[in-house]
């Protein structure tokens, strides 16, 4: 059932959220990944995976926690808290969305400073390369408190769907629980902020 039939039904959503760990900035090292599955708001499982400091293998690495997975038949949507994780290793957002057969969206707090993001990425290698992938996540749009890019989906459904699967503040509830969960595996307890 897709997510429009699912909203005006008001059937249960099943959604997973990624986010990275905190990570110590070393050029090549790795960066834990959780992926939280929430029925609407409700815990129901996790995925745990690494990927490559400002490497190319983020895509890949979801990918290959999901196909073959208990969890991929159940999910309607994947969320990513951001476009990329360890520093620059930048999530495909189309080909994810292929690869998966799923919507995928692309959440962050506010508007990204998109200036200061290339001229981060001028400085690692490859950064035609880098921007290409990233331009291909396409438009960000506002449904404040939302900003989000997403692939196989329409812009409207979208903000719906984050609004039923978020509890309370603007973060919904797979992504709060992978950032908080990512900080306590890594540092022994979560953080203040999520």
């Amino acid at each position: 059932m897709n997510l429009a039939s699912l909203l005006r039904l008001n059937r249960t959503i099943r959604v997973i959220g990624f986010d990275d760990a905190p990570f110590q900035r070393r050029r090549g090292s790795h960066v834990a990944i959780s992926g939280i599955v929430c029925a609407n708001t409700r815990f129901e499982g996790m995925v745990w995976g690494k990927v490559r400091q400002d490497g190319w293998n983020a895509t890949d690495t979801i990918c290959k926690l999901l196909i073959g997975s208990k969890f991929l038949p159940q999910l309607h949507i994947l969320l990513l808290d951001g476009i990329a994780f360890g520093g620059f290793n930048i999530i495909d957002l189309p080909l994810l969305s292929q690869r998966l057969a799923l919507p995928c969206v692309s959440v962050m707090r506010h508007l990204p400073n998109l200036n200061a993001m290339e001229n981060a990425l001028r400085r690692l290698p490859q950064p035609e390369k880098r921007l290409k992938i990233l331009q291909r996540a396409g438009t960000i749009h506002a449904f404040p408190p939302f900003y989000f890019q997403v692939c196989g989906e329409t812009p409207e459904v979208t903000s719906a769907v984050l609004q039923k699967l978020t509890d309370c503040g603007n973060v919904p509830e797979a992504l709060r629980l992978a950032h908080l969960i990512g900080a306590a595996v890594i540092q022994g307890e979560s953080g203040r902020s999520a």
